[in-house]
């Protein structure tokens, strides 16, 4: 029987693994169709969250039968509290990078993005994906030294997200309010998904070590 236990347990960390691998791939492909104005992207994008969310909802029902038939104590309910904790962050990303594709849905087929914007964007793109995998590599490996690296990834986001304001405030700004907007958004989603990749990271923190700080 606790053989079989630790099997659910270690089957929350494949299903989480695998979470991972679907945002990555949702958040490239959107900033692709978000660059490119690339519609049947964007659409894959949007149609394949639903993947992602039955995975978590996998995630919750599997952690409620182990809380109702074994009642983990110490570091068993610490992994599964933890991976509510990530499965919840895991799904919102996919939710994220689901409303970037909105965004190049919508204002198809022109590109939603400004010349002088996409640099910023393809960075932001880019550190995303990096976070996500670093993420996923964290999360299976339980390796706290390459989880508290993120912080300095999610620096760089933020550093660029500070600059998208800076070009839609700039004097010189000639696209008007609805780009003014779309970009405002845009880089919202991104930061706010680098900010659930560092905290999946940081209870992986928690998870070894019992603090969140490691």
């Amino acid at each position: 029987m606790r053989d079989a236990y630790h099997e659910d347990l270690d089957s929350l960390t494949d299903k989480l693994v695998e979470m991972t691998r679907l945002v990555r791939s949702a958040i490239s492909r959107a900033t692709t169709a978000l660059l490119d104005a690339d519609l049947p992207l964007a659409e894959s994008v949007i149609s394949n969250d639903e993947e992602i969310d039955q995975i978590f909802a996998g995630i919750e029902e599997s952690i409620y039968d182990l809380m109702a038939r074994q009642q983990p104590v110490a570091v068993d309910l610490r992994m599964v509290i933890t991976a509510l904790r990530m499965g919840t962050d895991l799904e919102r990303m996919g939710d994220l990078a689901e409303h970037v594709a909105k965004v190049a849905r919508l204002r198809h087929p022109e590109s939603a993005i400004p010349p002088e914007i996409r640099s910023t964007i393809l960075q932001m793109g880019q550190i995303a994906e990096n976070l996500i995998t670093k993420a996923g590599a964290c999360v299976s490996s339980r390796d706290v030294e390459a989880a508290k690296e993120l912080e300095a990834d999610d620096d760089a986001m933020d550093r660029l997200h500070r600059r998208l304001f800076k070009e839609i405030l700039h004097k010189d700004w000639k696209h008007g309010v609805e780009p003014a907007i779309d970009i405002t958004l845009i880089g919202r989603y991104y930061e706010r998904y680098a900010d659930h990749a560092v905290r999946v990271a940081g209870d992986v923190i928690y998870l070894v070590t019992g603090s969140r700080t490691g």
